[in-house]
């Protein structure tokens, strides 16, 4: 099925690209066609293994944001006995708007994940798509300068900044997040697109699509990892627990990166990259 070797390279694939915004989807559907590793990528055993990847990526993004979500929960919970959600309240407004962010990807890939995982065995529509991510991080990047340039934004603290958002702000980032359902269009790159087009900043944006992971990262793993405690998954329990540690080892190197990098730099280095690697790869792909 998949071997510890090709575990430790998908795993550490994955926390790499899931925070970066180039699609640890397409990245893990595309290499192994690259290398002729022989796996079926569209059989439930890898969807299962990319869960609990994934899950390790999750957990590593709720211990690096412990402080804030320690807050989030009691603001959470301050508005259940309130019984409002006061827009003073960064924290309880900051959580309600990751739960209704959460919801529409939630939804759309409860709804479709199906008929979607019939394109995890094609490394050129995977391909394709990552051009396609390129381009979305490219306009994301040069409306949001555009909308700089033309108002001047105050300056204020992430999480402040991020609960200024409407409610069908965060419904709508919600919802282009669910385009991470395509391999090869990433979850962070479309949440911090739909982020910028809203009005946060960089260094927001990418907190706020770090957080949004959280949740809809760790609903998918409820789903799919009892799977794993199947009799026929039984060889699949050790590359998945090896993948899972190498995954969650990348993660908090590029969470402590990106966290520090989208302070004062932009989108356009990882736009230009998932064209390139996108055009590189659909082209050697098409013509082997």
């Amino acid at each position: 099925m998949i071997s510890i070797f090709q575990a430790v390279i998908l795993g550490l694939l994955q926390g790499f690209s899931e925070l970066f915004p180039i699609s640890s989807l397409g990245h893990s559907v595309i290499l192994p066609k690259l290398l002729g590793w022989n796996i079926h990528q569209n059989d439930s055993f890898f969807l299962t293994f990319l869960v609990a990847t994934h899950l390790a990526t999750a957990i590593v993004l709720f211990i690096f944001f412990w402080a804030e979500w320690m807050q989030i929960l009691r603001g959470l919970g301050r508005s259940f006995t309130q019984r409002q959600i006061k827009e003073s309240d960064t924290y309880a407004k900051l959580g309600w708007l990751l739960v209704v962010g959460t919801i529409p990807a939630g939804i759309i890939g409860l709804l479709f994940q199906d008929s979607l995982r019939k394109l995890f065995n094609s490394a050129e529509t995977a391909a394709a798509f990552l051009i396609l991510n390129g381009f979305i991080l490219l306009v994301a990047e040069r409306l949001r300068r555009n909308r700089l340039s033309a108002a001047n934004q105050t300056s204020a603290r992430s999480d402040q900044h991020i609960a200024k958002l409407k409610w069908r702000q965060a419904i709508g980032i919600g919802t282009v997040q669910a385009a991470a359902l395509f391999p090869g269009i990433s979850r962070s790159g479309s949440s911090m697109a739909g982020s910028l087009l809203a009005g946060l900043d960089n260094e927001a944006a990418a907190r706020f699509s770090f957080m949004l992971a959280t949740p809809i990262i760790g609903a998918a793993a409820i789903l799919k990892l009892p799977e794993l405690f199947s009799s026929s998954a039984a060889s699949l329990r050790v590359p998945a627990l090896v993948g899972a540690l190498c995954s969650a080892l990348a993660a908090y190197i590029s969470v402590r990166f990106l966290t520090k990098y989208f302070r004062t730099n932009t989108l356009t280095p990882f736009g230009l990259y998932c064209l390139a690697a996108g055009v590189l790869a659909f082209t050697y792909l098409y013509l082997k």
